[in-house]
């Protein structure tokens, strides 16, 4: 778990370095509705998810504006052991809602940018300017296709490269 973190804390560095691409947020998030879990649909390839599925991610809102951010899920490669990794998150900018920060190592923040939201957030999009990092989340462990197929295009106009996501399973029991 200590080396998924130490991953994560370098994966969020590099995107926090490489944020130069605009893209383009919601333009209004209310935490209080946005905080709970979600269910992690489908997700780019990344290194501090490696062999996770049954991923979920629960936001917390804090009595000073910060969120806590949980993220658990199970390796099944390591003999379905839970893997969990605790952070929080901000907004920075109140002109910018859609653009969060979260950190999972000390001072180091990544940008975790709410690129679609369902009107009754249901469902999001979340991605960051770099375009490594995607996540399709949702408040069931599953959706609808064409609500899955418009995020997965909305992404892929966005230059996000779809070909390559990892549809998360939920049948970790």
């Amino acid at each position: 778990m200590k080396i998924q973190l130490t991953l994560l804390a370098i994966a969020l560095l590099t995107v926090a370095c490489n944020s130069n691409k605009e893209l383009p947020t919601v333009k209004e998030v209310d935490l209080n509705r946005y905080q709970g879990t979600w269910y992690e649909i489908a997700r780019l390839p990344n290194r501090f998810e490696k062999d996770l599925e049954c991923v979920t991610a629960t936001y917390t809102l804090n009595n000073n504006g910060t969120i806590k951010v949980l993220n658990q899920g199970i390796n099944l490669t390591d003999g379905m052991q839970k893997e969990t990794a605790t952070g929080k998150a901000k907004v920075p900018d109140t002109q910018h809602p859609g653009r969060l920060k979260v950190s999972f190592f000390g001072p180091f923040y990544g940008d975790y940018y709410i690129i679609d939201l369902d009107n009754n957030y249901q469902y999001a999009l979340v991605g960051d300017p770099s375009r490594k990092y995607l996540w399709i989340l949702s408040r069931t462990s599953s959706l609808p296709e064409s609500v899955f197929n418009k995020l997965v295009s909305k992404a892929n106009e966005l230059e996000f490269a779809t070909d390559q996501l990892h549809i998360t399973r939920h049948n970790c029991n």
